[in-house]
């Protein structure tokens, strides 16, 4: 099985290029036989699901039978990432190599970098969270529309895109017992008149959901703007 890690990444603090630099080493680790390649696009400000999209393409391109999406911040386990793997080629929906969203903030990272397994080290439970590490194929991730590239900087993407993949392919992603784990660096803006459009544009996939039509007339409006 061929296997692509692509990771959306963009130096914009040193914090942020120390995460990245851990999370290359814990991936060439992981899963030595992947892929591993950085993804950034031209969108200003950074574009989480641009990137996404972008990532999944190039893998396409060179063959990957799945891909992993993979935030420069965010360590994953072995097992479940191989288990997503294995399910996510034939099954027709996203995997979550998780069950379990640990934030390790400031005192997590510190005791990461000091060699404390990531099990032990301290962290914040996000309850809910669908973000971090999807595991696709690329039919699977265009089948439901990708992501929306109308959010842009920091928030809500992954929210929109959970829903998304529940109304159009019939099953919210799969998910596998583990844990993922993300590193701390300075947090980004959530406020503002681009955070603020974000959470409404989130609004209307909520509105959308269960609604096969009017969730593919959203997703469509993307590529309606940006070939205007």
């Amino acid at each position: 099985m061929n296997i692509t890690v692509a990771i959306p990444w963009r130096d914009t603090s040193p914090a942020r290029a120390r995460a990245h630099e851990l999370v290359l080493d814990h991936w060439e680790r992981l899963l030595p036989e992947a892929d591993l390649i950085d993804i950034d696009t031209d969108h200003e400000p950074f574009c989480l699901s641009a990137c996404r999209n972008a990532g999944v393409a190039l893998a396409e391109e060179r063959g990957a039978d799945v891909v992993i999406l993979a935030d420069a911040d965010t360590l994953a386990e072995e097992q479940p990432v191989r288990a997503a793997a294995t399910a996510a080629r034939t099954s027709g929906l996203v995997h979550l190599p998780y069950t379990e969203y640990r934030s390790l903030r400031g005192d997590g990272t510190a005791q990461y970098l000091a060699s404390v397994p990531l099990p032990d080290c301290n962290a914040f439970v996000v309850g809910g969270a669908c973000s971090g590490i999807y595991v696709t194929t690329p039919a699977t991730w265009w089948a439901h529309g990708g992501q929306d590239v109308l959010f842009r900087g920091w928030g809500f993407e992954d929210a929109a895109w959970f829903t998304a993949h529940t109304t159009l392919l019939g099953a919210e992603p799969v998910r596998h017992d583990g844990r993922v784990y993300s590193l701390t660096h300075p947090s980004a803006v959530k406020e503002g008149e681009q955070y603020t459009a974000n959470a409404a544009r989130c609004h209307r996939y909520h509105q959308a959901a269960g609604d096969p039509d009017a969730m593919r007339a959203l997703i469509a409006e993307p590529l309606a703007t940006e070939t205007a």
